[in-house]
């Protein structure tokens, strides 16, 4: 388990000081993906680095397995730091060694006796999909390549922790995808605790259990990554949530005194019922679907769909109450600069 108490970051720039992390409180627990997102700035890799000390906090502990490490030094912090692998955005490989030398590499570093290097160098290239790539430099590489190699560096040592510093950020979809494969499959055969730090929403709902959400250096909210997404208790949780719920709208609709748009949320089982045909049947409107589309997130769907709802306006009341009681959420939808805009929640 990884814990985080009262933990603050300060820097100091000439004559002022910059608070990169304000009094964070956080409970990882072992074996789970964590996610921390939030925007640029807001603090998420300088937190991360507080977990393995390579940012020393202001002000705080850092817990693991319940041992205070905040002070460790020396050996005693070189040990700790051995249980605690870690992969960056930009892959950090030695540009004239090879994939196996990089991996390799890690393992000279701890000690290990040479014998046992090159077996081990191989069952990890294996492992991230690149047994054949073992004498290739890092310029032969993709990038894709490079950050599996760079996973597999990070896990040399068996660590009990993986920490990942945008780890994706830098990959095109379909090696992001790659990636996130990788360290599911990584995460059930090692049992190993992730902590992911990213600004991309398309990876937290696909790869974390738990996530935080930070801004400006706080920690706003923490909670079940299908809760994140399916209800939100802060409007930066809600914003970031909605870049990859959010479904496109045609320029030409608009509103009119016969009509209104609006934007439903269907979760759990009712993500696929039957609610615009039951609607069309039971009242006098018509209820034309725009848009739609369902995600799956921790194996849980969530819908969203867009319908243009036409009719008396007591008719469209009526047709809205009904909505409201069989869908997880209704919004009202306007177009402003031709993107759609909820008004409700």
């Amino acid at each position: 388990m990884i814990e985080l108490r009262n933990i603050s970051v300060t820097f100091r720039q000439k004559n002022r000081e910059i608070s990169a992390v304000k009094d964070v409180n956080l409970q990882i627990n072992d074996g789970e993906i964590f996610g921390i997102v939030g925007p640029s700035g807001a603090g998420k890799s300088t937190l991360v680095r507080v977990i393995n000390l390579l940012q020393i906090p202001t002000k705080g502990q850092v817990l693991i397995d319940g041992e205070n490490i905040t002070h460790l030094q020396g050996a005693k912090l070189r040990a700790v730091r051995l249980k605690m692998g870690m992969i960056f955005q930009h892959f950090n490989l030695i540009s004239r060694a090879t994939a196996a030398d990089n991996i390799a590499f890690a393992l000279k570093a701890n000690h290990v006796p040479k014998e046992k290097i090159q077996a081990r160098v191989t069952e990890l290239l294996t492992q991230v999909g690149l047994a054949d790539r073992a004498n290739a430099y890092p310029g032969e590489l993709s990038g894709g390549q490079k950050q599996r190699v760079a996973i597999a560096r990070a896990l040399a040592n068996r660590p009990k922790i993986l920490l990942c510093d945008e780890a994706t950020s830098a990959l095109d979809p379909e090696n992001t995808e790659e990636i996130v494969k990788i360290l599911q499959e990584i995460r059930q055969k090692e049992q190993l605790t992730i902590v992911f730090i990213t600004h991309q929403m398309e990876v937290a709902k696909k790869l974390f259990d738990c996530m935080g959400v930070m801004i400006e250096g706080k920690v706003v909210e923490v909670n079940d990554t299908y809760d994140i997404f399916t209800k939100p208790q802060e409007k930066v949780t809600a914003d970031l949530a909605a870049r990859t719920l959010d479904v496109s709208l045609p320029q030409a609709l608009a509103q009119t005194d016969q009509a209104e748009l609006l934007r439903l949320f269907y979760v759990g089982d009712k993500a696929d019922a039957p609610v615009i045909s039951t609607l069309a049947k039971n009242y006098q409107v018509n209820a034309e679907i725009i848009h739609g589309k369902i995600e799956y997130i921790q194996g849980k769907p969530l819908g969203v769909l867009l319908i243009k709802l036409e009719g008396q306006a007591s008719e469209r009341q009526k047709a809205r109450a009904f909505l409201e009681k069989e869908v997880f959420r209704v919004e009202s939808v306007t177009m402003e600069g031709g993107e759609a805009n909820g008004l409700d929640a």
